[in-house]
């Protein structure tokens, strides 16, 4: 038997604003809050299906230095280019940790400053 990915938490200032913004950038919609402190956010299954689950844990501590991962995403449904247009209307800003302009993916920011990456290549939106 194999482990896989069932939920993603990443504690943060305001959990309904980070989820509103990756449900807009992921197809997700809110599944629940756990008391006051932690929202989750997935696909409108839920809770086990083949894509994990985003939680977004409450923490007043201000995090200090960049986290040790980071999101990569791919357009589904156009190309890089319109889907970084999407992602900038939703709230991502763009992120300068020193790339040469050759690269073939877009370094962002979400609202409250946690980098993730546009890569270029399409993806079917089922798989």
């Amino acid at each position: 038997m194999a482990c896989r990915i069932t939920e993603l938490v990443i504690d943060c200032v305001d959990p309904q604003r980070l989820a509103d913004f990756w449900c807009e950038v992921l197809g997700y919609v809110e599944l629940g809050w756990d008391g006051d402190d932690a929202l989750e956010i997935g696909p409108a299954s839920g809770f086990g299906g083949a894509q994990p689950t985003v939680v977004f844990s409450r923490n007043d501590t201000p995090r200090r230095g960049q986290l040790p991962l980071h999101f990569d995403v791919n357009p589904t449904d156009r190309d890089q280019d319109a889907e970084l247009e999407r992602l900038f209307a939703a709230g991502a800003r763009t992120a300068d940790i020193g790339q040469t302009g050759e690269e073939h993916w877009h370094v962002l920011l979400d609202p409250e400053g946690n980098e993730f990456c546009l890569l270029r290549r399409r993806l079917d939106a089922a798989g």
